[in-house]
């Protein structure tokens, strides 16, 4: 039986650009996948796709559960979504714009305004929730938008980069509440260019380069796939570089790294602690003073470099630069709300270039290509 969140051979293009290039994916209700992938790989294209913001040429999928081409007003009305950047309306206050979320979701005006104060607390947006929208810092934008996206809590989410931006105390509060959300039965597909956020909250992760998953498991499975142990020794003087370099590959097990400007040296090994204390000793044979060494597992950067062949790159987090964080040239994001029927929730925010929900298939200039 298909997951919460179910795609089969997704593809999209824009003119010459395969954004998506047959896309699987299957998220168990109640989990979260953590999708990765560089700047233009296709991570926000599949949000958009899954929300009913644009149409595949190719494919189909579900969301809760209900067709996303067949019943697009049905899947909004059982999801959620935090974009990439904030959608909120500057002239509205912070507490004005949580009420109004609150009220397109049918909520009374008194549940609407109690929700509201529950979330600008939880967001620590309390002593500016009477100010409008428009004064607030890029920050507290995001926390605004991501605290809309919360209002209810819908049985699927879609969160798009959400903590770019965030400080790391408002970080760490996010991965709260998200923890709380998917405790509860909550779905979350979440698109991340922090690995430590993945590395925590996703139950599976999957890569996507070039619009292909190339790779998915979980954390400790695609760290497994990267290799073992890895060796790292900070020596005390650059001119100490050569020889430590030369005991480390003596120990090795394939090509080691080296970092100048921290005088760090990265070697990959099978051994574990008592490999550790040979080449210690080894090391104080050969003269080389160290600063620090130690053994450490495979990190998601790791995989990250692995499978794509260089690092993530961590968007730009004011949310108003000229090209989107995933390599579009979509321009600035208008912030509004897209205008739903009688009794439909907005669950999905519109943002400029992002198609209407009834699928315009628009252009690469206007939708960006994620």
């Amino acid at each position: 039986m298909p997951g919460a969140i179910y795609a089969e051979g997704l593809v999209k293009t824009f003119g010459e650009v395969r954004a998506l290039d047959g896309v699987d994916l299957d998220v168990p209700e109640g989990t979260v996948l953590g999708m990765l992938g560089p700047n233009g790989a296709g991570k926000t294209t599949a949000v958009r796709v899954l929300t009913t913001l644009l149409r595949p040429d190719r494919g189909r999928a579900e969301v809760a559960g209900i067709d996303v081409l067949a019943h697009p007003d049905r899947v909004r009305r059982a999801i959620g979504l935090s974009g990439q950047f904030a959608a909120v309306d500057e002239y509205l206050t912070g507490r004005e714009n949580l009420t109004m979320v609150g009220q397109l979701y049918q909520m009374s005006g008194r549940d609407a305004k109690r929700r509201a104060g529950e979330l600008l607390e939880r967001f620590n947006l309390s002593d500016a929730a009477d100010r409008t929208a428009k004064t607030y810092s890029g920050g507290m934008r995001r926390r605004l938008d991501l605290a809309a996206a919360l209002v209810v809590s819908p049985p699927v989410m879609f969160m798009d980069e959400p903590t770019t931006g965030l400080d790391p105390r408002n970080r760490q509060a996010l991965w709260e509440v998200i923890e709380e959300l998917v405790a509860g039965g909550t779905t979350l597909l979440l698109t991340t260019q922090y690995l430590e956020e993945a590395d925590r909250l996703a139950h599976d992760i999957c890569v996507v380069d070039h619009g292909k998953v190339i790779a998915r498991g979980t954390s400790d499975q695609l760290k497994a796939r990267t290799g073992g142990e890895r060796v790292e020794v900070v020596v005390h003087a650059a001119e100490h570089i050569p020889v430590a370099e030369a005991v480390l590959n003596g120990f090795g097990k394939g090509e080691g790294t080296i970092e100048p400007h921290t005088r760090k040296i990265t070697v990959p090994v099978a051994g574990g602690a008592k490999l550790l204390a040979e080449i210690i000793r080894e090391l104080d044979t050969r003269g080389v003073e160290i600063d620090d060494i130690g053994l450490r597992r495979p990190t998601l950067d790791d995989v990250f470099i692995s499978l794509t062949g260089h690092v993530a790159e961590a968007a730009d987090g004011s949310g108003e630069s000229g090209a989107d964080a995933d390599g579009g040239t979509g321009g600035r994001q208008k912030k509004g709300r897209k205008a739903t029927g009688p009794g439909e929730p907005a669950a999905v925010r519109e943002t400029a270039g992002g198609g209407t929900a009834d699928g315009d298939r628009g252009t690469a200039d206007k939708e960006g290509v994620k």
